[in-house]
């Protein structure tokens, strides 16, 4: 045989073995749950809600059962303002203190209890555990139609990235087997399906200063919309996962620029696209670096681009495990933080870090899934644990550590949920912070309280969320 038979030879046994290997992979991605597991979902009577939480409370009667009742808005709210406190009756149970916290460590993640050795007067004031997500019915029912049915993908054109196929409207898979199906279920979770909002970004220093970047979102994030079906619904276009236009209005140096992404639900064949604006030079570029780790927009370096919402993005340059699930206080239920009158002044302590007065946190059940840095990529966090809220999927906080393995960052997200929309509102939430422990310093996200959200916002996605748009709004 010639010896450049034997290298095809050599090279089609290798891929060959690869293929296999690859198949192999995707198989032990996607395990089903049995029949009997199927069984345990459902609206009312089962052992696990739709979303595929325990239903049940806890065997010490601090976290209550799941109810399909939806929350009554107060009496007196009205519709297009801030939602008011559903629960603003509700007193702080116990405190949790840089003295005391040893006490509930079971209950707190590594980047909790880092937070509490790190700042000797900060504290957590816990509340009685509310399960106030209650979605509109019509997700739920999509969830049971996805189990079971939704499968794991991944393409030679991106090398391990986790996509899936097979589920629209709700979370992919209610049973998840493993880490991938998990962080898919984040990737699925329903979020309002249109708004347009002031957002702001407030890096703050060391000695507490700061200056607020005032940023107006359009956004449009099509998945869960009722009419959707596999047939008429294709996770891989851009656009599929959110259209995002984003314009600075605040402070003058920076007004006028703008970032507009179009993001597939799943990177099986399209990437995110993604574009920006410079007044200064009037032009739109293409923009590749809005992605993975480069610094968030204004945030000064203290969180990365794929943080918003708690992950967005492409997900390859990590490895996924999902742990389990645990009891952890977590925030939830921010309405206070929510209030209007309840300002960047108010939310922000002479210290640089966000007001806990304002704080409500909840003892609640979460899946907790560890990211860790694949060999030969790169990432600022070497490993990342995500705290997914049962109910929702929402991340609820995530602890970053160093490339060294020394923990660095804790980022919380302080949602609340809509009950005239039927969704919990997380991408943005009211208010998302992100703690440097190494620099002592603190970046808050927040919603505008000048103008409530507006989601009545419509516009063509496909004509409005492109480059000639911003072209177009440039020049006036």
């Amino acid at each position: 045989m010639s010896t450049l038979r034997r290298i095809a030879g050599a090279i089609g046994t290798m891929a060959l073995g690869l293929a296999v290997a690859q198949t192999v992979l995707a198989q032990d991605y996607n395990e089903k749950p049995t029949p009997e597991e199927l069984a345990k979902l459902g609206l009312e009577g089962t052992e696990l809600t739709p979303a595929g939480a325990i239903r049940a409370g806890n065997a010490e009667g601090t976290i209550p059962e799941w109810k399909f009742e939806p929350i009554q808005p107060p009496a007196g709210w009205q519709p297009g303002t801030y939602h008011a406190d559903p629960f603003a009756a509700d007193q702080v149970l116990f405190t949790i203190t840089a003295q005391n916290y040893k006490q509930y460590a079971d209950k707190l993640s590594p980047g909790q209890q880092k937070m509490f050795e790190t700042y000797p007067n900060y504290f957590m004031n816990i509340y009685p555990t509310r399960r106030s997500a209650v979605l509109s019915e019509y997700i739920y029912k999509a969830a049971l139609a996805n189990a079971g049915r939704a499968r794991i993908v991944e393409k030679p054109a991106f090398p391990n990235m986790i996509a899936m196929e097979g589920a629209v409207i709700a979370w992919a898979f209610p049973i998840p087997k493993n880490g991938p199906q998990a962080i898919m279920n984040q990737a699925t979770r329903p979020v309002e399906p249109w708004k347009r909002l002031m957002e702001n970004t407030t890096p703050v220093t060391s000695s507490g200063n700061y200056e607020t970047v005032k940023l107006e979102v359009r956004y449009r994030a099509p998945y869960a919309d009722p009419g959707n079906t596999l047939e008429n619904f294709d996770p891989t276009v851009p656009g599929t996962g959110f259209y995002y236009y984003q314009t600075t209005i605040a402070p003058p140096k920076s007004a006028g620029q703008v970032v507009l992404a179009r993001e597939p639900l799943t990177f099986s064949k399209q990437f995110r696209q993604a574009w920006n604006y410079s007044p200064g030079q009037r032009r739109v570029k293409r923009a590749p670096q809005i992605v993975y780790d480069n610094p968030l927009t204004s945030s000064d370096g203290l969180a990365t681009t794929d943080q918003k919402g708690g992950f967005n993005g492409p997900n390859d340059r990590f490895e996924w495990t999902l742990v389990g699930r645990k009891e952890l206080y977590v925030p939830y239920n921010a309405y206070k933080l929510w209030a209007p009158g309840v300002d960047i002044p108010q939310m922000i302590t002479a210290e640089g870090r966000l007001n806990q007065d304002l704080a409500r946190y909840e003892l609640h059940r979460v899946w907790v899934v560890e990211a860790k840095l694949r060999e030969g990529t790169r990432h600022d966090y070497g490993r990342r644990t995500f705290f997914y809220d049962e109910d929702t999927w929402a991340v609820m906080l995530q602890d970053g550590y160093d490339r060294r393995g020394e923990m660095w960052r804790l980022w919380e997200e302080h949602g609340v949920m809509l009950y005239d929309q039927g969704i919990w509102m997380s991408f943005p939430p009211p208010v998302a912070v992100q703690y440097d422990m190494t620099a002592g310093r603190m970046i808050m996200l927040n919603v505008d309280k000048q103008v409530p959200p507006d989601y009545s916002f419509r516009v063509d996605p496909d004509a409005y969320f492109t480059p000639a748009q911003v072209r177009r709004d440039g020049v006036r």
